[in-house]
């Protein structure tokens, strides 16, 4: 649709005058849970009686539900709101102006006239002034008009409020609202010194904003928790792709408690735009002490031996900082000073002074097999099983493999080659330590029972 009669563009002006402001201060609270607190102090003009005004760029996804509207001394009362989210465009339209007149023009300057009675996105049909019906192919169509902005239409979403007011005049407002389209995740880098003893770790912020709206210069806070939240109404906001992502780097977040949530702060103002992902650093990059340890599970995989990365976050380790949970990269650098990735995987929320293992993959040169020997029937309700596990070490050095094996029901281990420790009800564990080019085999014989 390339171009609309002068009645409708009136129109469309007179709807955009109406409570056009601009926000004077806003304040975002992200939280990583598809959830947006927005605070707005609007200044907005207010007429003494009831009436009516139109409060505009709202995000898409607003909870309606949610707002919050205040002003000095209660001077302005809240009757009534709607929100408006059926937005202008060529199909909302024509869907306007089915049974109605419109006006089309081709290419040629040949106008078509007459009463919509379909469309689609290639085709109207007209009922034209003697009764014909006409169907007109839209790639031909060089201009559409429309007598008037129908009803209903809004060139962006807005709430719509009934209010009635003991004053006339300019006030001051601030008007909070929930919305969903806003999420935020934390992200961090380690990178591995040369001997594999030392980690240089530094975190972001990344956060997303599909909500609707862009907000410009905000206070911006972040929200680490699991908030209790009631089950949402099914969402109809139409959600686009994400479109750009921006860093920055200076200045991070100042971080708190917060209740039972830990609250991080910007100390300057940013600008979230809508389709948009921005990166903000969360701390400066810290190091820390680690340990690498090697993991075989045979309930989990037959031959695999996991490595990971072991740390506490703690101030004497070097860290100590609340670590909201995301995704953590593990890098380590070449002979030549390239990055290599070794592996990522996702944290919890993690307090200060709690353990931290990353896992990073697996070995290649380290092999395990678990192989059941020997099952024997003791009486009908008791069984002895001997099993077998191999760890082979093909690295250059010595390794020590924690064997975490599962065992399930009623059961006790009879004999054992190496010590163990029962971690709980279901699993016991064995530091198996192999030497260079060498082979290591756990023994141990387990008596199940039913009852």
């Amino acid at each position: 649709m390339r171009q609309m009669n002068k009645a409708f563009l009136a129109g469309l002006s007179v709807l955009l005058l109406i409570g056009s402001v601009s926000a004077d201060e806003i304040a975002v609270t992200v939280y990583n849970s598809n959830l947006g607190v927005v605070s707005e102090t609007r200044r907005l003009e207010f007429k003494e009686g009831t009436n009516r005004l139109a409060f505009r760029d709202v995000p898409q996804l607003i909870d309606a539900a949610s707002v919050r509207f205040d002003v000095p001394e209660r001077q302005v009362t809240i009757l009534e709101q709607n929100y408006a989210f059926d937005l202008v465009s060529p199909a909302a339209m024509y869907a306007k102006y089915i049974d109605q007149e419109i006006e089309l023009i081709d290419k040629d300057g040949r106008l078509y006239a007459g009463s919509l009675l379909a469309h689609s996105s290639r085709e109207v049909t007209l009922r034209e002034l003697g009764g014909r019906i006409k169907i007109v192919l839209l790639e031909n169509i060089a201009e559409v008009s429309f007598p008037s902005l129908p009803e209903g239409l809004v060139t962006r979403p807005t709430l719509f409020w009934l209010y009635n007011s003991s004053t006339s005049g300019s006030l001051d407002c601030r008007v909070g609202y929930q919305t969903a389209g806003m999420d935020w995740q934390a992200e961090y880098v380690g990178l591995l010194s040369s001997d594999e003893s030392e980690l240089e770790l530094s975190g972001w912020s990344s956060i997303t904003n599909k909500s609707g709206k862009t907000y410009t210069d905000a206070t911006l806070k972040l929200v680490a928790g699991d908030i209790s939240r009631a089950a949402p109404p099914p969402q109809w906001g139409r959600m686009k792709a994400l479109a750009t992502a921006d860093m920055e780097g200076a200045g991070g977040f100042e971080e708190k408690a917060f209740f039972e949530y830990h609250l991080y702060t910007l100390p300057r103002r940013a600008t979230l735009a809508d389709k948009e992902i921005k990166q903000i650093s969360l701390f400066e990059p810290a190091g820390t002490a680690v340990e690498k340890i090697y993991t075989y599970r045979p309930q989990v995989h037959p031959t695999d031996v996991g490595v990971a990365v072991k740390f506490t976050n703690s101030a004497s380790a070097g860290l100590g900082m609340p670590l909201p949970a995301g995704r953590m990269r593990m890098f380590k650098a070449d002979e030549d000073g390239s990055m290599i990735l070794i592996g990522e995987d996702y944290i919890k929320h993690t307090p200060r002074d709690e353990e931290i293992i990353v896992k990073v993959g697996n070995a290649f040169d380290i092999v395990a097999e678990e192989r059941l020997m020997d099952q024997t029937r003791i009486s009908q309700r008791v069984e002895d099983r001997k099993y077998e596990i191999e760890i082979r070490n093909r690295k250059a050095e010595e390794v020590t493999v924690r064997v975490e094996k599962r065992l399930y029901g009623f059961w006790e281990i009879r004999e054992s080659s190496l010590p163990f420790i029962k971690k709980d009800a279901t699993t016991v564990y064995f530091d198996v330590t192999v030497g260079s080019g060498q082979t290591q085999v756990l023994t141990m014989t387990v008596r199940f029972s039913n009852s």
